[in-house]
């Protein structure tokens, strides 16, 4: 087949143009726009088309051969691949009740790359311990994104764990005391609590993660921290603006309080917020991981602590409970930091993250809920009694719908569910399961009792 008309959409893409054009057609296979066989525009119309120089289409074509998408025939052209044979078959969705990042096929094309590479002579190869707290690449790599965040740190500040659980883990362990009172939000995220729970830590809810509240909650109770997902919280969606943060930072200096800042989604904003540790570096323990932000199988996050001590123990929490970061994952983040593919496949994450919110906002329509728009789960409010019903119904959908009561710190009356777009669903798949959860919404099928 001919597709001389194919145009790459190079707004989803982000940093050289020939490497954007490159993942416009990584996109376009994935989505079923180019198949194998596909004949693609000449190099020269091309490049006409979009207004480029020829060299920078050439070198686009030339990526996208070593990534085994396309195959040049001479005169003839250059051609789509068939897709690589699978060993095992594709996984079906399943709902694991985690909020997880949708699949981008370039990741697995950006880790196939950077293997290679790494593991070639001279290529940085990690394939033993490492050193305690992370390699001194790794951590100049996470002082160098934090700075971009607006956050200055040091490497002997920086921590690389083996992902934001392990971080938490180690934070914990290392700020709190058995019987510490930590105050949050009135639903926040379980990994959290069970660790909180674990460790004899009282949670306190506020009311709203806002400075007055914390402000009279200090003042009733011997509050000792604040944990706090500040951009997209999961699960309510609440992103706290730049004022806000920087009250919180204050309330937290005039009672002498710790922050816990677990920032999971914040590089996926447009225009990131700059984070409540940069009002109050010298007490907030700020977490950037890539489990949200890329994908789960990626254990790794940069950990900034308060100072230089609470850094030492901080890494001994880190290496009692996990010894390390998995040391391909953290060379390979590095690496991608350092040669652009990071903003490229953060970029490409923050664009499907947005056109899945764009797919619910059709299908639900005016249906009331919270959500960011680069996120890719939203909260949805619901009449009493309704969320586990939802739940239920939804099961075996693909489409994970947790309830409320699953993140609630204390009984209370409202409900919610926290719906997840990402996982393994295509946009395909998505869309069906959407239509099915907005006509349980529409008919009142789940309150009575209908299953899926």
């Amino acid at each position: 087949m001919t597709t001389d008309a194919w145009l790459p959409d190079l707004t989803r893409g982000s940093g050289a143009k020939y490497q954007a054009i490159a993942d416009a057609l990584d996109i376009a296979i994935a989505e079923g726009r180019l198949r194998a066989g596909d004949r693609l525009p000449p190099q020269r119309e091309l490049a006409a088309r979009l207004g480029v120089d020829l060299t920078t289409v050439t070198k686009a074509y030339d990526t996208a051969r070593h990534r085994g998408l396309i195959e040049a025939r001479g005169r003839a052209g250059s051609f789509v691949l068939p897709a690589r044979s699978a060993v095992l078959p594709p996984p079906e969705p399943v709902d694991t009740g985690m909020n997880t990042p949708p699949e981008l096929p370039m990741l697995a094309r950006a880790i196939g790359e950077a293997l290679p590479a790494l593991l070639a002579p001279g290529g940085n190869v990690r394939l033993q311990y490492q050193a305690v707290g992370g390699a001194p690449q790794d951590r100049a790599a996470g002082v160098q994104l934090l700075a971009g965040l607006g956050l200055p740190s040091t490497e002997a500040q920086l921590v690389v764990a083996a992902g934001g659980q392990n971080a938490l883990h180690a934070i914990v362990g290392a700020a709190l005391r058995r019987g510490d009172t930590v105050a949050c939000g009135r639903f926040v995220y379980p990994g959290f609590s069970a660790l909180a729970e674990r460790q004899g830590l009282r949670l306190l809810p506020l009311p709203a993660i806002d400075a007055a509240a914390l402000d009279a909650l200090c003042r009733r109770e011997a509050v000792r921290a604040l944990y706090l997902v500040p951009t997209n919280d999961n699960p309510t969606a609440v992103t706290l603006e730049v004022e806000a943060r920087a009250a919180i930072a204050a309330v937290a200096r005039r009672h002498d309080l710790q922050i816990i800042e677990d920032d999971a989604y914040g590089l996926l904003a447009t225009d990131p917020i700059v984070p409540v540790a940069s009002f109050a570096p010298e007490r907030c323990w700020y977490v950037a991981s890539m489990s949200k932000i890329l994908s789960p199988a990626l254990r790794l996050a940069f950990v900034r602590a308060p100072s230089v001590g609470a850094a030492l123990r901080l890494t001994a929490g880190v290496h009692e409970s996990a010894v390390m970061a998995p040391p391909l994952n953290a060379a390979m983040v590095s690496l991608w930091l350092a040669d652009g593919s990071f903003a490229r496949l953060v970029a490409a994450m923050r664009a499907e993250a947005a056109a899945r919110q764009a797919l619910a906002d059709a299908v639900l329509g005016d249906r009331v809920r919270r959500r960011h728009p680069q996120g890719y789960h939203f909260w949805l409010p619901l009449p009493d009694g309704a969320a586990a019903d939802l739940a239920n119904a939804m099961r075996g959908s693909g489409l994970s719908v947790v309830p409320s009561d699953r993140f609630a710190v204390a009984a209370g009356d409202d409900q919610a569910v926290r719906v997840s777009l990402g996982g393994l669903l295509s946009r395909e798949r998505l869309e069906g399961a959407l239509q099915l959860l907005h006509a349980h919404l529409v008919t009142g099928g789940a309150r009575a009792g209908l299953l899926i």
